[in-house]
């Protein structure tokens, strides 16, 4: 039988089902799992085992009696810490952050009660989510389970550690400009940053989404159904549609379809020859199966990669200056030194000048993607970093120069998925990107799902260092 670690929520909830598993069987062997990785990994910021288990019990009843809460009823979740859950404090990620218990579920942790999953815990991430990095100044180092001297990225950095350590199958992150996308790659996972208000989240902010970190792209579709259900607290968010994410996911057509494959964007990191390699074999895998593939430029200027770093340098500088000298003191340096060293000599037009150039960005993505049926692309330009660093170089003064290729699709607002496709050679993963049309989160699972179908064979997942030994 496959370990419960290893087991995906569509399998979970068909033992369920059959009664071949119990919730609570599984939560009890989940927190077993993750006490042999925790002390290596420290994906978790918070454990909820005693309100976990009571959920399990909860579902189990409800499986017994043949009314389950949902399709995923009693199926294991875990939430980044920024997405609020009821009783519990969310300094997001920051020593300098405010420890006070929440008094509300966000958006995401209501849907997830809702429907019956079982919330083991939340999960870490750097501070303020402003950094693609698994450093934060309360919570420590967080590493990559492939190899713990790598990073995991961010800013959902637990979220993704925590998925490729098998700590249950459901992980939910949040992304403003690659931070589901770029752990999922660097951690070997699927993850989508959906359209823009797909999924409600509270507060709702320029470019900002919550995203399902899954093993399988399936997965990642049956939590969508659950996600999606509206929220008024977001008024952001679209408008609500009765899909289901699920449905058709291994019948779509390739043949004829038109594919754009963006080598680079031509700005910040160069793309590693392993990873570009990585992006081309995809795309013949696609061509082989009958899609047409063509190369597409980068739409993205300097200057509009320049706009949208100024804007998010604004943004945290006028947040920290706020802020007291006590206070201030506890956030990373790394942190205050990135959005200050010249956002505070920041004038009104610089600020509208950047913004300007983050709309402008905005349409050149939605019209270069226009020209096709979908995009895809590389997720990050470069293989999993050195642990413990703030980001890539771990220079405050070039913090962001890896998220140009994700960045412009959460301002186009575009739905845009990371789904590992190989490895480099010594055995980090590799993800592809795939980019589709503002709303079309349904094709872009779909065609997720058929590139999971037409990859090579994978490695296996990470044990905890103790199983290998």
């Amino acid at each position: 039988m496959t370990p419960i670690h290893q087991m995906s929520a569509a399998e979970l909830a068909a033992a369920y089902r059959s009664k071949s598993l119990s919730p609570v069987e599984v939560a009890r062997s989940l927190f077993a799992h993750m006490g042999r990785w925790e002390p290596e990994l420290n994906a978790m910021y918070r454990i909820h085992t005693d309100s976990a288990l009571a959920a399990a019990s909860a579902a189990e009843a409800r499986w017994r009696g043949r009314e389950p809460a949902s399709a995923l009823d009693g199926v294991p979740i875990t939430l980044k810490e920024n997405l609020y859950t009821r009783g519990d404090p969310a300094p997001l990620g920051t020593a300098a952050g405010e420890f006070v218990p929440r008094t509300k579920d966000a958006p995401p942790a209501a849907r997830a009660r809702e429907a019956g999953l079982v919330l083991l815990g939340k999960t870490t991430m750097p501070d303020f989510g402003m950094l693609s990095s698994g450093l934060s100044s309360i919570h420590g180092v967080t590493r990559n389970p492939w190899r713990l001297d790598r990073n995991p990225s961010g800013s959902s950095a637990g979220a993704a550690a925590a998925a490729a350590a098998g700590y249950g199958p459901l992980h939910v992150g949040t992304d403003i400009g690659g931070s589901v996308r770029l752990p999922a790659t660097h951690c070997g996972l699927f993850g989508l940053k959906p359209s823009l208000g797909r999924i409600p989240v509270d507060p709702p902010y320029m470019g900002r989404v919550a995203g399902p970190m899954t093993r399988t792209v399936l997965d990642a579709a049956l939590l969508m159904n659950v996600l999606t259900r509206p929220d008024r607290r977001d008024f952001m968010s679209l408008p609500y549609q009765e899909i289901d994410y699920a449905a058709g996911l291994d019948s779509f057509e390739l043949s004829g379809l038109r594919i754009g494959l963006l080598e680079t964007m031509g700005v910040g990191l160069p793309v590693a020859p392993e990873v570009l390699a990585a992006s081309r074999e995809a795309a013949r895998a696609l061509e082989g199966a009958g899609a047409i593939v063509e190369p597409t430029a980068s739409f993205l200027t300097a200057e509009m990669f320049e706009g949208m770093l100024m804007f998010l340098e604004a943004r945290s500088c006028s947040d920290v200056l706020a802020m007291d000298q006590a206070r201030r003191d506890r956030i990373l340096p790394f942190i205050v030194e990135w959005c200050t060293y010249r956002a505070r000599n920041f004038s009104g037009s610089d600020v509208m000048g950047a913004y300007g150039q983050v709309v402008a960005m905005r349409e050149a993505a939605v019209r270069e993607v226009g020209r096709f049926d979908f995009v895809l692309s590389p997720t990050s330009p470069i293989l999993p970093y050195e642990a413990g660093l703030a980001c890539p170089g771990n220079d405050p003064h070039d913090a962001l120069a890896h998220i140009a290729l994700t960045v412009a699709y959460n301002m186009s607002e575009q739905p845009a998925a990371s789904l590992n496709w190989s490895f480099s050679g010594d055995g980090l993963p590799i993800g592809v990107q795939v980019i589709g049309q503002r709303f079309d989160d349904r094709g872009v699972l779909r065609l997720s799902r058929a590139l999971e179908g037409l990859r090579g064979p994978q490695r296996s997942w990470p044990e905890p260092p103790s199983a290998r030994a």
